[in-house]
């Protein structure tokens, strides 16, 4: 019998049709991966399987069986006892899964006590044993810390206990590692696997990100506005996809070569550049005072030339955002020299919080006109009109509001807002990391052609390699608020000097199955060391 059985599964919220027709099974032990751009349907299908569509006003038909639940037919009572003790679900963000309020343990203990007749005790006993079996260090003592205590992939950690508190026969993992840096994203996914190993749950792991399915499930279902386009074992459909959309998402992937480049190979020489537009000297940045300072960035030491674009790499906590803030001016150093000969504009990880939602997203591009002193409303608005064109959007929808734009596209208008200081640099600070492959490759593809067009400058922060290795010519790799590595693209990648470099590159994921297996046999020899 199926762990999972789903048949001409529908969804549709008002006139929107989310899903249509869908199918598939998964076997007890088995991982599936739902693979698809930003819109698909992965992510309200997963939803389905536990039947959190319902009062949500959203219209769900066909099959839906989980663990032996006929999920649309059960009633309330009969649903939560699915939820948490036969299948359970990890969020993409589990800052907004976790009470701030309440300490991590007996969060996992109250959904322990929800579907076991315990006492307090043996709960919190529970949740501290499943903490260690995620491999949160000092797990008795880190129970009774609240969730802002915790690192983004330490969360993640503990959203992964929580779900195996009850030991659910299905997990499923809805987009658990988008916004985690590469080696921490490394470690979730072989977490996921060795959970797997043990305890025999199926996996079903809903992602964008091509390369994480391929680190992870045994099977892979893509699918396109709404459809499942093609299903099958995971090395057949990557390496020999049948479908043109599934090939278009694999080519969208950024990558990294397999293997080292080899000795009598030389790295291509980086672009041509001018002269330098902004030069830091022995720059560091410290917050709080006392006892309580922490220095984000410890004597760094970089200059950005006209025409360039540098690249700057780092786990999170490495100091490469602080950095990024001081080279644009939104925060001054503690110490050391910075010179700036050029406009400098930045452009934000997240166009949500960065544009205000009480304004068009017109005004918003239209403030660093206003700023300059241009009072000329005409001329403003076709100045606005024309870098909408620009950067691929309609100059129509000048008085539409964010939320009416998808996270592509309002990206695109905090390009627009960077450009309408008529900048010489731009500073992307992690300005794809939430995006779909597909939409990640249209912004980069974006960025190059202004680059060529404009002269631009540009630094792009990322904790994404592939991608960094694709717009760079320079990279700087930082660590604990130090840079540790600098050179010419290919020749970082190709020859890394510094052992965290390696460690980086290593952690990328692989678009082979069976490379991806073998870096993560690697990493748990090097764990067991």
């Amino acid at each position: 019998m199926s762990l999972v059985s789903v048949t001409d599964l529908s969804i549709s919220f008002g006139d929107v049709r989310a899903v249509e027709n869908l199918s598939f099974d998964l076997e007890p032990g088995g991982a599936l991966g739902v693979v698809g751009e930003s819109g698909s349907g992965k992510s309200a299908s997963a939803y389905a399987l536990l039947g959190l569509h319902r009062g949500t006003g959203a219209r769900v038909t066909g099959r839906v069986e989980v663990a032996g639940v006929d999920v649309n037919a059960a009633d309330d009572a009969q649903l939560r006892s699915l939820r948490g003790a036969k299948a359970a679900m990890v969020f993409q963000d589990p800052l907004s899964s976790l009470d701030p309020y309440y300490a991590i343990g007996d969060q996992i203990a109250q959904v322990y006590r929800v579907h076991h007749r315990v006492s307090r005790r043996a709960a919190r006993a529970r949740a501290v044993e499943v903490l260690d079996r995620v491999r949160i260090p000092d797990a008795a003592r880190r129970a009774r810390s609240r969730p802002h205590e915790f690192s983004g992939g330490m969360r993640q950690r503990a959203l992964i206990a929580m779900a195996l508190a009850c030991e659910p026969r299905l997990l499923i993992a809805d987009e658990p590692t988008t916004a985690l840096d590469v080696t921490v994203q490394a470690q979730i996914l072989d977490l996921l696997h060795r959970l797997r190993q043990e305890t025999g749950m199926g996996l079903l792991l809903v992602t964008h990100d091509v390369g994480v399915a391929a680190e992870s499930v045994d099977d892979v279902l893509v699918m396109q506005h709404g459809r499942a386009v093609e299903r099958g074992p995971v090395r057949e459909v990557l390496k020999a996809p049948r479908e043109p959309y599934t090939r278009a998402l694999l080519s969208a992937v950024p990558r990294i070569p397999d293997g080292d480049t080899p000795p009598d190979e030389r790295p291509a020489p980086p672009r041509a550049t001018g002269e330098p537009l902004v030069e830091a000297t022995d720059v560091r940045h410290v917050f709080g005072r006392g006892g309580a300072a922490h220095t984000a960035v410890d004597g760094v030491s970089l200059t950005v030339h006209r025409g360039e674009t540098l690249g700057i790499v780092g786990e999170s906590g490495s100091g490469k955002t602080t950095l990024g803030r001081i080279l644009v001016g939104l925060l001054d150093p503690t110490s050391g020299d910075l010179t700036r000969r050029a406009t400098v504009q930045m452009v934000f990880q997240d166009p949500v919080s960065s544009l205000n939602p009480r304004r068009s997203v017109g005004e918003s591009v239209a403030d660093p006109l206003r700023a300059a002193g241009q009072r000329d409303e005409a001329a403003i608005r076709a100045r606005v009109t024309g870098l909408l064109r620009r950067v691929g959007l309609d100059p129509g929808h000048y008085d539409r509001y964010p939320h009416e734009f998808s996270g592509g596209q309002r990206q695109r208008v905090g390009i627009a807002r960077a450009l309408a200081a008529e900048p010489d640099l731009i500073v992307c600070d992690e300005a794809v990391s939430a995006l779909d492959v597909t939409t990640q490759a249209h912004v980069t593809s974006l960025l190059a052609e202004l680059q060529q067009e404009l002269g631009l400058s540009l630094v792009f922060i990322a904790h994404d390699l592939a991608v960094v290795r694709q717009v760079s010519d320079r990279v700087a790799v930082m660590r604990r608020g130090r840079i540790v590595e600098e050179g010419p693209v290919e020749q970082v990648y190709a020859h890394p000097r510094e052992a965290y470099t390696k460690a980086l590159l290593a952690a990328v994921p692989a678009l082979d199955p069976d490379r991806a297996a073998a870096r993560r046999t690697a990493r748990a020899e090097l764990e067991v060391v």
